[in-house]
C-alpha cells in the first residue's frame, strides 16, 4: 500500500553504497504480502477445526485489518519522534511475536488466540508499511526512486504467488476431511506451525540484519496535524469512501475464494484449490498491476480505474449467477481489476491538497478498515442464504462504488 515520500534524498551518486539496505527495505514488501495472502487459507482452514461459520471464520480478516486501522497512526508518530530505522525493527519484532504466539494458539486449539496473534502481526505490518516507500526513494539516485519503488514493489506480487502454494503445502497437506475426532482438530490446528515459525525466524533474521546494517534516514518532514478544513476537499472524502469499499472487497473476496472453489467444484480440495487456482488469482493480480501501470501511458488514470472497476464488478456478477468452473474463473479474474485499485485511488485522492497532503494521505489509509468489516458481512450473507455465491453481491456493490470514484468523484472541487 502506497506511502507518499515526503523525504529528501541524501545524495545523487549513493545507488551502490545502498544496495544492501535497498536489498532489506524490499524484503519488507515480500513479509507483507505473504501474511496478507495467507490469510485466505486460515480462513478455509479454520472453519472446519473450529466447527465455526463462514461469517466468524472471516474474523481472520477483521483482526488483521483492524490492526491495520488503529496502528497506522501511531506508527507514523512513533518514527517521527524516533527514527525509521527503529520504527522497522520494532514492526519486524512485533511480526515475529505475533506468527510466534501460532504456537500457543495452535496447542490450545484456541479462535480467539489466533486472532490475537494475527493483530499483532498486522500491527507490526503497518509500521513496516509506513516505513518502506520513503526508504526506497532515498536508497539510491533521485532520478530512478521510480523504478527502484516499482521493482520493490514487484516482491509483493512474487509473495501473493507464492503464499497460496505455501498455504497448499504446509497448511492444507494431510489436514483435510470430517476431522470428527479431537486429535483430528489438533493436528490440523498445528499443522499452522510450522509455516509460520518458518516465517517468524525469516523475519528475526531481517530484523538482525537491518540492526546490523547502517541505515540512512530521511529528512525529518513537519508533524502529522489535524485540520478539519481538509474534509472540503471533496474527491478526498470520496477518495477515502472509494478506499474503504475496494479494500473491503478485496479482503472479502481473498478470504472467501477457497471456500467458493471447493463449494461450487466438487471433488476439490482445499490444497488444490490454494496450489493451483487460487495462484491463478494472485498471479493475474500481479499481471494486471503491470498491465494497468502500462497502460496509463496511454489512458487517464480515472478513466482507466472506472473500466477496471466495472469490469470487476462484471465479474462478481457472474460469480453471482453463474456455477462451475465458469463462476469460479470469474471471480479469480477479479483479481486482474483490482490490481490497479489502491494506488490509483490513493493518488487521486491525495491530488492538490497541498500542505494538507500528509494528513490526506494516513485518512486515505485508514480506509483500509473497510477489510475489517466488509469480509463478515460477506460471510452472514453466505451463511444466512446458505448460498455462498450471493456473498459475492457485496463486492458488486463495493466496485461500483469504485468505479463512480473514477468516475466523476475523482474531480477536484475548488474548496
Amino acid at each position: 500500500m502506497p506511502i507518499p515520500s515526503t523525504s529528501t534524498h541524501l545524495s545523487s551518486d549513493l545507488g551502490k553504497t545502498y544496495f544492501v539496505p535497498l536489498l532489506l527495505v524490499t524484503s519488507l514488501f515480500f513479509l507483507w504480502g505473504l501474511a496478507n495472502i495467507l490469510n485466505s487459507a486460515l480462513i478455509a482452514h479454520f472453519q472446519p477445526v473450529f466447527e465455526i461459520k463462514r461469517a466468524q471464520a472471516l474474523l481472520v480478516e477483521t483482526a488483521f485489518y483492524f490492526g491495520y486501522f488503529t496502528i497506522a497512526i501511531p506508527a507514523g508518530l512513533f518514527m517521527e519522534r524516533y527514527n525509521y530505522k527503529k520504527g522497522i525493527l520494532f514492526g519486524l519484532l512485533l511480526y515475529a511475536i505475533g506468527a510466534l504466539l501460532f504456537i500457543p494458539a495452535a496447542h490450545t486449539l484456541t479462535f480467539g488466540f489466533f486472532l490475537i496473534a494475527l493483530y499483532i502481526i498486522a500491527s507490526g505490518l503497518a509500521f513496516l508499511e509506513t516505513a518502506a516507500n520513503p526508504y526506497v526513494t532515498i536508497l539510491g539516485k533521485p532520478e530512478t526512486s521510480v523504478q527502484r519503488l516499482n521493482f520493490s514493489q514487484s516482491f509483493n506480487g512474487v509473495a501473493l504467488v507464492v503464499g497460496p502454494w505455501l498455504a497448499g503445502q504446509f497448511i492444507f497437506a494431510g489436514n483435510e476431511g470430517s476431522m470428527t475426532t479431537l486429535e483430528e482438530k489438533q493436528q490440523a490446528a498445528e499443522a499452522v506451525i510450522l509455516p509460520y515459525t518458518m516465517i517468524a525466524g525469516v523475519v528475526l533474521l531481517v530484523a538482525f540484519l537491518f540492526f546490523l546494517v547502517k541505515m540512512p534516514e530521511p529528512a525529518k518532514t513537519s508533524g502529522l496535524k489535524f485540520d478539519s478544513a481538509i474534509f472540503k476537499n471533496k474527491h478526498l472524502t470520496r477518495a477515502v469512501i472509494a478506499q474503504f469499499f475496494y479494500v473491503g472487497a478485496q479482503a472479502g473476496t481473498w478470504g472467501i475464494t477457497l471456500s467458493y472453489i471447493t463449494e461450487l467444484l466438487p471433488g476439490v480440495s482445499n490444497e488444490l484449490a490454494s496450489k493451483s487456482f487460487m495462484v491463478v488469482g494472485t498471479t493475474l493480480f500481479v499481471i494486471g498491476r503491470f498491465a494497468g501501470t502500462w497502460l496509463m501511458t496511454m489512458i487517464k488514470d480515472n478513466k482507466l480505474l472506472t473500466c477496471y472497476a466495472v469490469a470487476a464488478a462484471l465479474l462478481s456478477l457472474t460469480g453471482v449467477w453463474a456455477g462451475g468452473k465458469t463462476a469460479v474463473y470469474a471471480v479469480l479474474g477479479t483479481n486482474f481489476f483490482m490490481s490497479i485499485m489502491f494506488p490509483t485511488i490513493f493518488a487521486l485522492g491525495i491530488k492538490d491538497l497541498g500542505e494538507h497532503t500528509k494528513l490526506g494521505s494516513s485518512l486515505i489509509i485508514m480506509a483500509i478498515a473497510g477489510g475489517a468489516i466488509i469480509p463478515p458481512v460477506m460471510g452472514i450473507i453466505a451463511d444466512q442464504a446458505h448460498n455462498i455465491r450471493l456473498a459475492f453481491i457485496l463486492p458488486v456493490l463495493c466496485f461500483l462504488v469504485v468505479a463512480y470514484y473514477g468516475w466523476k468523484g475523482y474531480k477536484v472541487q475548488a474548496a
